[in-house]
């Protein structure tokens, strides 16, 4: 049994073959699929960010070093990584910004700190990033419908 090819008449009356249409569009799909860019940031579920009326979905996730602070002023890194002083902090922004530099990326600082928690622990991270050479913050919270 021979397959039939899907094919359309014009108006003219000559068949059109639309299999390599069909095939160029499923090629299409695939190529933007792979080449897309998805944003995948870990969110640490203990953290409950604060609510913001302007905040905004990022558009772009890369080089952000997450970290995340817990309301009871403990600091953890992407991926379960307990940063119990500001040189553990200062470490782990530093390896992520020469990571970052050697693909030519910018680093940022994605801070996910608790609704809850002291401002001073919010302090010693930001300080921590910045003597690990990275300066621009990215706070995380949440966006709130007025």
């Amino acid at each position: 049994m021979a397959k039939k090819r899907f094919e359309a008449d014009t108006e003219d009356g000559i068949p059109m073959d639309m299999s390599p249409m069909i095939d160029m569009t499923f090629l299409l799909l695939v190529f933007f699929m792979v080449a897309s860019h998805l944003i995948t940031v870990q969110i640490d579920r203990r953290v409950e960010p604060p609510t913001a009326k302007n905040a905004q979905v990022a558009k772009d996730a890369s080089g952000r070093v997450v970290v995340n602070v817990l309301a009871d002023g403990t600091v953890w890194g992407q991926g379960e990584e307990e940063l119990p002083t500001s040189e553990a902090i200062q470490d782990y922004v530093d390896q992520a910004r020469v990571k970052n530099e050697a693909n030519g990326i910018p680093t940022r600082l994605n801070l996910r700190a608790d609704k809850n928690v002291d401002t001073r622990d919010i302090k010693k991270v930001v300080q921590a990033a910045g003597e690990a050479g990275v300066s621009e913050v990215i706070f995380g919270s949440l966006a709130v419908d007025n």
